[in-house]
């Protein structure tokens, strides 16, 4: 379901989505928003540069006939095509990545980052950069660096393993700058980290507008997740050093930043994007394909829809859950979702923290559902648990169903609630039970707050709205990067987008 388009503009330019992770080879939020963003614009020539796990995803989403190209830049898989750099060359690869690992690692180097970024771009569209990475001399490059006694590294001793652990991730994740450069029109990178690489090149090399679009913080997102990783210090430091200066030249230089909330945008200003070239734009949805859900189960139920994943946090969910049924022993916890591939051992652990806390008969995995709405209307209450989002489509959908919610205050979701919603801490079990309770315990407050979410979402959140927007930043961007009008950073006209700007 796209629900209504916006009218059709001719002269709009063509766009290169670039995504990761996501459309059009995953489910989730931002492949849905994918989907509406193509799907609404049929007069828009877009191309699609995906990076992926392998390269063998099959895509999961039928992309329309007005996509032109979907192309896969795998970061794991076979490596590109190149032959290893000997003698002289291979000397020059190493000095430069020096230079780049150095940026990383000492503050009082990253004002080198992008130059040195794009220099291992340069080696990479000649083949050399990933067969350099994999040789010894890569390894031992950093291994010295990193035990300079002026770095903070050397502290923690970093052992050769470690060396051969930092090398081989980062040769992965610069795989992108192999591509094949976008050489005009506009690319629109839908998220930060990987998928800015190729924008940041084309841009650099032909001058090509590059718009980003922030759904969650990419950079927060990446520091939650590295607690749990098992490398040793060392090779974190480098991984994060790369991810926060990429995100910072992605703040940079992108000509247009738009965050799908509030929140997003101190990160993004504290990042280095001029407060100027930061227009917000909420995601939408159609309520015309999200009608009232109808009527609520006869069973106190909570109900949950998502993918599952450690960011989704299920683990707090299962503890609330535990907590109310201790007054409701009736209750039921329904979650629906998929497992993607890799989350499968989290799906375990919390399913057997439902059995630890003895509420395993009633907390039932539902699977992916053919119709989400569904699993909207199976709950009295929708929960959303996650400890990092950015306008989180499962909540505006579950209020466009006129179903009262309650949410971690994560992202931008206290802004999509307003007061039409509980808002909770994340990581508390505590107090999303005692939002909970009150809501099954008070149907008229359920259908208060129920009646007033499918409003807030028809007067404030439309996928009209969303489309809209982005229609007219495509043609800005456009004429923005025309030849005369200065494509270096080009600056935008800061009119409200409509319906979306705030």
């Amino acid at each position: 379901m796209h629900g209504p388009l916006a009218e059709p503009c001719f002269g709009t330019p063509s766009v290169t989505l670039l995504t990761e992770g996501t459309y059009p080879h995953s489910h989730g939020g931002v492949s849905v928003w994918c989907d509406q963003l193509v799907h609404g614009m049929p007069d828009v020539d877009f191309r699609v540069l995906a990076v992926t796990g392998t390269g063998d995803e099959t895509p999961v989403w039928d992309t329309p006939a007005h996509v032109r190209e979907v192309r896969t830049l795998p970061l794991w898989g076979p490596p590109p095509p190149g032959r290893a750099p000997r003698g002289r060359r291979l000397r020059r690869v190493l000095t430069d990545l020096e230079d780049f690992l150095l940026s990383l690692l000492d503050p009082a180097a990253e004002e080198r980052f992008p130059a040195a970024l794009h220099t291992l771009a340069d080696h990479a569209a000649r083949g050399e950069l990933s067969p350099a990475l994999r040789s010894e001399g890569a390894v031992r490059t950093l291994a010295r660096l990193w035990n300079r006694p002026d770095l903070t590294t050397a502290a923690a001793r970093p052992t050769l393993h470690d060396a051969l652990t930092a090398v081989d991730l980062l040769e992965h994740a610069l795989r992108p700058l192999a591509a094949p450069p976008v050489t005009d029109g506009i690319t629109h990178a839908v998220s930060g980290g990987l998928a800015t690489l190729p924008a940041l090149v084309a841009r650099h090399r032909h001058g090509v507008p590059f718009l980003l679009t922030e759904h969650g913080v990419y950079l927060r997102e990446r520091y939650l997740s590295s607690r749990s990783e098992p490398y040793r210090w060392p090779v974190k430091a480098v991984l994060l050093g790369f991810f926060r200066l990429l995100a910072e030249e992605g703040y940079r230089r992108a000509a247009l930043v738009t965050p799908g909330n509030r929140y997003n945008r101190r990160w993004e200003e504290h990042g280095g994007t001029p407060p100027e070239r930061i227009r917000t734009v909420y995601n939408g949805v159609d309520p015309a394909a999200f009608p009232p859900a109808g009527p609520e189960p006869a069973e106190p139920t909570l109900s949950w829809a998502g993918r599952i994943d450690p960011i989704k946090d299920l683990a707090t969910l299962v503890r609330a859950f535990a907590l109310v049924r201790r007054e409701l022993p009736a209750a039921r916890l329904r979650i629906f979702g998929g497992t993607p591939r890799g989350a499968e051992a989290y799906r375990t652990e919390t399913e057997k923290l439902a059995a630890d806390l003895g509420v395993a008969e009633a907390v039932t995995f539902e699977g992916r559902v053919e119709d989400i709405r569904d699993a909207y209307a199976a709950g009295n209450v929708v929960m959303l648990s996650s400890v990092s989002e950015g306008f989180p489509f499962t909540l505006i959908e579950a209020m466009s169903c006129g179903r009262a919610t309650v949410s971690t205050d994560v992202g931008g979701v206290r802004e999509a609630v307003g007061e039409c919603g509980l808002v909770v801490p994340p990581r508390d079990p505590e107090a999303m039970a005692r939002a909970a309770l009150r809501l099954l315990n008070e149907p008229e407050t359920r259908a208060r707050m129920g009646e007033g979410a499918r409003l807030r979402v028809i007067e404030q959140f439309t996928l009209r709205q969303t489309i809209s927007a982005f229609r007219d930043i495509y043609h800005e961007l456009a004429e923005s990067g025309r030849p005369g009008t200065g494509t270096d950073t080009p600056t935008l006209a800061l009119a409200p987008a409509a319906g979306g700007a705030r």
